[in-house]
């Protein structure tokens, strides 16, 4: 059942216009796309999420509207023709007795129109910022990568994908935080935020069963204290303490070096340390290291300098390490998905509970993969949006 509010009447007849032509333009946008960039093969499931940032998540399908989490209807239809347009944060149908219904998502919230009214659906009038991008060559996709990011955000925290991931990683969060401050809605994870207490995320395991104390959590940690707070947040002492335990001198120059996924990556550790130390504008004490490390370019906004070539692992499982390594070397090598939607993806990951996606279609569950994906869709927003390495015009 649903609890709502009728705002205002439409000014559109009962039966208005199909949104062709935005969807034909976001279609147009996909093509140039992916001939400058390439495209994967992801699974033919047609639906789309609904309730961006701190809003209830629901998923249309098949005239089905549902609540994500525990799949309870929340209205349904009778459908003869159907238009998914991800760029207008809609969907229109045609029933069979006539009638027209359209589902679409503002700033506002998530409506139902129908019969010339909006009625807002209870539990999605929390408010976000939809930019247009008006002036970007890809705008459109720039729209459906920042819904496939607003759309993770559960309750102030900022998941991978809410399906299979309950808790935030501080590596995603830290670059949708970078995403979010862009869009003007850096104010939907300020509550998480302010409330993290632990220096690490806890979320990778080791060999062993137990968590692995990440050592690049700590600067992205500081990073994300920096936008709402300063040195005197209390997770900021712990922290300090925790990189002690890190810390390796060569030469008379102090770094850090741990583990992040499973192995030892001390460029891409110290600069996440110093560049969080830096935004709190706290002592820095540390040198980024003259060692090689694949995920040194992964960190592509500071610090570029300080970099020795080696292999970098990239791939069509984890799209968003390609598409930071493009970031860095100004290269055009990386994927998106050869859908409407979503665009973005995580395949075979370790900690991932891939049954959360049943809910949607067993494909996901069977392929191990997550669809969308918050650090995918961060990487590309922040590559495209980038004056430096890429022309938006």
């Amino acid at each position: 059942m649903i609890v709502a509010v009728v705002f205002h009447a439409s000014c559109s007849s009962n039966n208005p216009a199909w949104k062709t032509n935005s969807l034909k333009n976001y279609h147009n946008q996909l093509k140039v796309f992916r001939n400058e960039f390439k495209a994967v093969e992801q699974p033919d499931v047609k639906f789309f999420l609904f309730g961006m940032g701190n809003r209830i998540k629901m998923i249309y399908q098949k005239g089905q509207l549902y609540n994500a989490l525990d799949s309870a209807i929340v209205m349904k239809w009778d459908v003869a023709k159907e238009l998914i347009i991800p760029n207008d944060y809609s969907v229109q149908m045609q029933l069979k007795n006539g009638d027209f219904v359209e589902i679409h998502e503002d700033e506002r919230g998530v409506f139902i129109r129908q019969d010339r009214k909006d009625v807002l659906i209870a539990g999605t009038e929390a408010a976000i910022h939809l930019p247009s991008f008006s002036n970007h060559r890809y705008s459109e996709i720039l729209k459906v990568l920042n819904q496939e990011i607003l759309i993770n955000i559960v309750d102030s925290k900022p998941v991978p994908n809410f399906f299979v991931y309950k808790k935030p990683w501080r590596r995603d969060a830290a670059m949708m935080a970078m995403c979010l401050e862009k869009t003007g809605n850096l104010a939907l994870i300020k509550d998480w935020v302010l409330a993290m207490d632990d220096p690490y995320d806890h979320n990778n395991g080791s060999l062993s069963g137990k968590p692995e104390n990440e050592a690049d959590n700590l600067g992205q940690s500081l990073f994300l204290i920096s936008f709402f707070s300063d040195k005197n947040h209390p997770l900021v002492a712990k922290i300090l303490e925790e990189a002690k335990k890190f810390e390796k001198n060569i030469d008379g120059a102090l770094f850090i070096s741990g583990r992040s996924d499973f192995h030892e990556v001390p460029v891409y550790q110290t600069k996440w340390m110093k560049f969080g130390l830096n935004k709190l504008k706290m002592n820095d004490p540390y040198k980024i290291p003259s060692i090689k490390d694949d995920y040194s370019s992964l960190f592509w906004w500071d610090y570029i300098e300080s970099h020795l070539d080696c292999d970098e692992y990239s791939g069509d499982f984890y799209p968003y390490l390609g598409w930071a390594h493009d970031h860095f070397h100004g290269t055009k090598t990386s994927v998106i998905s050869n859908r409407d939607y979503p665009l973005t993806w995580e395949t075979n990951a370790s900690e991932a509970d891939y049954k959360g996606l049943s809910v949607i279609d067993p494909v996901y569950v069977i392929k191990k993969t997550s669809a969308p994906h918050t650090w995918h869709a961060s990487e590309i927003f922040l590559y495209l949006l980038d004056k430096k390495i890429f022309s938006g015009k």
